[in-house]
């Protein structure tokens, strides 16, 4: 838990602005994941379509429950 996200914000922000966004390096982490996800085979899925309905129904509701607040 953060005790003091003023401190935290400041401590991003000095990080950010000391390293910048590395493409090569982002696309290097993206592969490793992937091959993981094959080798423990999670990817590619077997029916991407599987659970759609559900994911679309919760979508509804959280899309509802925005507008209403």
């Amino acid at each position: 838990m953060i005790k003091n996200p003023h401190a935290w914000n400041q401590f991003e922000d000095r990080l950010y602005a000391k390293e910048a966004p590395d493409y090569q390096k982002g696309l290097t982490i993206f592969e490793a994941l992937w091959d993981e996800a094959v080798a423990l085979g999670v990817l590619p899925l077997r029916d991407p379509l599987a659970g759609l309905e559900t994911d679309i129904a919760l979508a509804n509701i959280l899309n509802s429950c925005s507008k209403k607040s």
